[in-house]
């Protein structure tokens, strides 16, 4: 008992680390820009999360409960702002399962070797992410037209307008995302690890 109360208690404490990490929901009016932070904070605190507290538990499903947990919390939070009188499509829910699925079968077909999750897991969450999230957002119809039908009472820190800097960045959001998230989510996890092992 004392175990599955354990791997609840991770659940929630997991979600408010990516809740705190960033942006956890994708608002229709600036989900683009908000594509690349939502990628690096939401990838790498999904494969800490995870790693840290299926390191302790020795459970393969705990990253997939995890993400199950923030989907829950993410249509949660949709349904209130739809009772506010938003649209439906106002929010879009991020996918964090498949991502989440991955990291677990790393870490179950590596016979739960803690290195292998962290480097291929991380890997494969940090790349994947931003895809299946891509996907997710251009199933979403005329955001533009939602952004201004429908203003939200604050903006975004990372909504003030700047000059583009063009030629230095490539500019794709699904590359820089992926590349970032892939890149961060290893070395984090490996920090997360090591302070699990002190």
């Amino acid at each position: 008992t004392t175990h599955y109360l354990f791997i609840v208690v991770v659940g929630c404490n997991s979600t408010l680390l990516t809740i705190n990490a960033g942006d956890y929901i994708f608002y229709t009016d600036w989900a683009w820009t908000s594509f690349v932070v939502f990628s690096i904070s939401q990838s790498t605190m999904l494969v800490v999360g995870a790693i840290y507290y299926m390191l302790f538990t020795g459970v393969p499903g705990t990253a997939t409960y995890y993400a199950t947990i923030m989907t829950i919390y993410t249509w949660v939070a949709k349904g209130a702002w739809f009772a506010l009188g938003y649209p439906y499509d106002f929010i879009v829910v991020p996918v964090w399962i498949p991502s989440a699925m991955l990291l677990d079968l790393t870490y179950w077909a590596t016979r739960r070797n803690k290195h292998a999750a962290i480097i291929v897991g991380g890997s494969l969450v940090g790349l994947s992410l931003p895809i299946f999230n891509m996907i997710n957002l251009l199933l979403v119809k005329d955001p533009l037209e939602m952004a201004f039908k429908y203003p939200r009472p604050t903006l975004p820190p990372y909504m003030t307008p700047i000059e583009p800097q063009v030629g230095k960045f490539y500019n794709s959001p699904v590359a820089l995302g992926s590349g970032a998230g892939a890149v961060l989510s290893v070395p984090i996890a490996a920090l997360g690890a090591k302070l699990n092992t002190w």
